[in-house]
This record gives C-alpha cells, structure tokens and sequence, in this order.
C-alpha cells in the first residue's frame, strides 16, 4: 500500500517550521505591435515558427537566467554560459523589444512560459486585447528547461487522490481536464499554427521495487473507475523486453495518453501563434508592482505603466511570492536534466518502444530519447542549487545504474532548474475578487508540461465566460507555507532524509519525492 506523501510533507514542514483559425490567418504579418526586435526594426513573423535542427549546435545562450541557475557543456570555454540543450538544437529566434512607455490593453499576462505563452495564445483567439510581458527572455524559465515528459494529472495528484477529494462525477471531469484533454490541446495547436516540437506518445511508470506494483495496479482501477481505459499494468518481463531493456523494474504501467515533447520548440510555438494573432510580446521587462484603482489594474514595469482593464494573469512561476494575493503555499527547488553524447550503440537497444520513463524510487529518474541517438536523463531535487560537477557525477551515476551494459556514457550537455511545489502535490489555482481580477497559477511539483497549457485555455475560457473549469481547480484546497521560499534549503533535506528513512524501513512503501 502506498504512502501518504502529502499527509507526511505536511506533518514535516510543520515540525520543520478557436477550431478553425488556421484557415483565416495570415501566412505572414507585416508588423505585430511589438515585434520590434532589440536589434532590427521589424520580426517578419514567420521567422518566430520554431525550427528543429537535425541535432544539436553548440553555441551561447541568448536566454538570460536566474543567477541561482546554471547551463553546462563539455566544451563550453571558462565564464561562458552555453545553451541548454533545447536551445542549442533549435534555429536562433529574433528578440522581442523591452517595454518602455504606457499601454493599455484588455489582460496583462506576466510570464513568458507555457502557462503565459497558452493563456494570451487563447484570450487573443477568442477576440481579447492581450499584453504579454516576460523579465528575462521568452523560455528562460521552467518552460525552457524542464524534462518534456507529459503525464495526466494536476501536478502529483493522480487519479487515486482525485478520486479521494472529489465526487465521482466531479472527480471524472476532473481527470478529463488533466488528462486527454490537456494531451489532445497540444496536439491540436500544433495543428493549427503548424509548427513542430517533437511530440511522442506514450509513456511509462516503472516500478523500482515489487512492492510498488500494488500501487501502479490500483492507479490504473482508478484510471478505469474513471472512464480512462488508456493504461495497462505489465510484469517485468513483457517490460524488459519490449520496452526497457534494463533488468532494475519489476513491471510499470504504460500509459498510451502521456509521452513527450521539446518544451522550449513548444512554447515557442504557442507564443508563434499569439504573434500571428498580433498579440503583443515584450521581453526583458520586470514588473514592479501590480496595484488597482477604480476602473483598471495598474502594471508598473522599469520603463512603463500598462492599464489592464479586464484581468491580469500571473504565470511567474517560482517568482509568484513577488506579487502573491492572499497565504503563500510552495516551496522553490531545484531540479537537474542532462543529455548525453550521440551514444555508441544504437538507443533502440536501450527503450525499444521509445517511450519515456519515469520510475517509482524515493528520487525518482526520468529519461528519454532525444535526436540524434541522444539520451535525456533528469533527476534529483534540492533546495540548495548542486554544481554541475555534483549533478553530472549523479546523473551518470543513475545512468550507470539503469543500463549497466552501456560502455561509457558521456555527458555533453546538463543544466538546472528552478520548480516550485505544494504540500498536497495538486497546483495552487486562484482568482481574486474585483471588477478586474487577478489569476494565479503555481506549485507545479514538476509535472507541468501539458497541464500548464490547459489551465492557460481554462482562464481564457473562464475570462470570456465559456465555462467553469477554472472554477473547478480553485476549489482544491492547499495549506500555507510562511516564509517557504526561505525554509526550501532547511526544509528540503529534512523531509527528504525522513522520506529516505521511511522508505529503507518499508521499501515496498512507493515514495516519490
């Protein structure tokens, strides 16, 4: 039977203190309003369509970064910061200009990653006069830089706890949200602005310990129980020959509505489209402060003020305490991808079914095959930022462990990350009061890839009055965390040495962090 992670975290912390558009879209626009790069007068906007390279090209970053974060590469030269791998194999993407000046606009949205990138894309569709303004550069963030892999469910919350906190028909529609209808939603704007980003389907939990086949096997009866018949439970054979040809699982379900994807080519792609819709995009633009007065919501940014007279959208991620309304509730961490050198024997030999792993252990590994007879392998969270020495020596570590027979791999590109996450697993959804309120999304626990890009459809949709799946998610309820940002370093350790304890004592216990 498997753990209570969240009624654990809880105890710890306390003690620790539109369809059709792309038939009527231009193929090319003459001039979005402020696509007017840093460096050239005008973006023909056809050339912010993100564009796939066969492999990667090793260059400088363009993104600007989080001082806490880093971006390694093998032959990356002293004090130069290198591409991540996502950006080094896509083609260069033009600049958007700063802003200067004052604006005025229908919704502001703050955040420049999927969420932002998703909710502008859709208020601009139905028709609504949208500001998108983003403090480093488009993909700087979570959303440039997370493991790609799309799984269902509201971060950590899978269909068990759904199941335990709603009714049954709530708990359907629920899980529909955050499963086939978040998978299908990327698939469809894919489709509707035509532009790439690696899409896989499929995806597998496989389990570390044989004890953890009970949890997999009632996760997927309660994926039956609601109407989700797209998981099956296999042993460990079937497994390691079909699927992973490493002997450490001792079986997994394979999930045929998860998979994978480029998130850095995805979320271009969607801020493509907001362009095309002459959406306004402004990067290198920190927001100040957020304040109302009588008829608007007040923006203040260093060399502006933008009046937003319907909403304000707050997809900032790990920064969300800046501008927070109401109790603090994440917790800020820090999670490590990398990638390794074209591998010497073909990466069929290692995932026959090319479909990407996460697997069950405290700390769990996740990886995947990428272009060019790559692995992606990620792991590991902290609330401390490790060295890329430290995470390249545990990362290759694990990939040792996994695929034991694999001469020699070698990294060539590792970088961090900063996430955030709730006691309970579920994302913080809110909505303030007033004539123009203010949405706030955050604690995506680091399962956010495809979700992120739902919930961005479901404020458009709740904004412009479609329907109430908005509404749904606030009623998640979620306890406050004071000052989490400040115990994440303290904090971090200590829930995680406990877990550790916990699951030497009990290892058929499933416990992932």
């Amino acid at each position: 039977m498997a753990m209570n992670r969240r009624d654990f975290i809880s105890t710890a912390a306390t003690l620790a203190g539109a369809g059709v558009l792309s038939s009527i879209l231009p193929t090319t626009s003459l001039l979005a309003r402020a696509l007017t790069a840093v460096d050239a007068p005008v973006v023909n906007i056809d050339s912010l369509r993100p564009t796939l390279l066969q492999d990667s090209q090793y260059r400088t970053s363009r993104l600007g970064l989080d001082p806490r974060i880093w971006n390694w590469h093998r032959d990356a030269a002293v004090n130069a910061m290198p591409a991540n791998y996502y950006e080094a194999s896509l083609a260069d993407w033009p600049a958007f200009r700063r802003f200067s000046g004052d604006q005025t606009c229908e919704v502001v949205v703050i955040g420049g990653g999927l969420l932002g990138a998703s909710t502008a894309l859709h208020l601009a569709e139905a028709g609504v006069d949208v500001i998108l303004v983003e403090k480093d550069n488009i993909g700087s963030g979570a959303s440039g830089r997370n493991g790609g892999q799309m799984t269902p469910g509201i971060a950590r919350w899978g269909a068990e706890t759904i199941l335990e906190k709603f009714s049954s028909d709530e708990a359907k529609r629920l899980w529909r949200f955050a499963s086939v209808e978040a998978m299908s939603l990327v698939d469809e704007l894919q489709e509707r602005y035509g532009f790439e980003c690696d899409r896989k389907y499929g995806h597998i939990t496989a389990a570390i310990h044989p004890g953890h086949m009970g949890s997999l096997v009632a996760d997927a009866d309660a994926r039956r129980h609601l109407g989700d018949t797209a998981v099956k439970v296999i042993g460990p054979h079937e497994l390691q020959e079909q699927y992973v040809h490493s002997s450490i699982y001792h079986g997994a379900n394979i999930d045929s509505i998860g998979g994978q994807v480029q998130p850095l080519a995805l979320l271009r792609g969607l801020v493509y489209g907001f362009a095309r819709l002459d959406g306004r995009v402004y990067d290198n633009t920190k927001v100040k402060s957020i304040r109302q007065d009588a008829s608007s919501t007040i923006i203040e940014t260093e060399r502006g003020v933008i009046r937003a007279s319907k909403a304000v959208v707050l997809g900032v991620h790990g920064s969300t305490d800046k501008f927070i309304f109401g109790f603090s509730t994440t917790v800020p961490f820090f999670s490590y991808v990398a990638v390794t050198s074209p591998l010497t024997v073909d990466i069929k030999e290692l995932i026959p079914s090319d479909l990407p792993v996460y697997d069950t252990q405290l700390q769990i590994d996740y990886y995947r095959a990428v272009r060019d007879n790559r692995l992606l392998f990620g792991g590991q969270g902290t609330g401390n930022s490790w060295s890329p020495r430290d995470v390249n020596n545990y990362l290759l570590d694990r990939i040792k462990t996994v695929f034991p027979n694999l001469a020699k791999p070698e990294l060539e590109y590792s970088w961090s990350g900063i996430s955030d996450l709730t006691l309970n697993g579920a994302t913080d959804v809110r909505k303030s009061d007033g004539n123009v309120p203010v949405y706030m999304v955050h604690g995506w626990s680091g399962h956010g890839v495809a979700q992120t890009v739902r919930i961005g459809k479901a404020i458009s949709d709740d904004l412009t009055g479609r329907n109430h799946d908005f509404t749904m998610l606030t009623h998640i309820d979620h306890a406050s965390i004071p000052l989490g940002s400040y115990l994440s370093p303290v904090a971090l350790p200590l829930i995680k040495g406990a877990l550790g304890v916990i699951s030497t004592l009990n290892p058929a216990d499933m416990i992932s962090f």
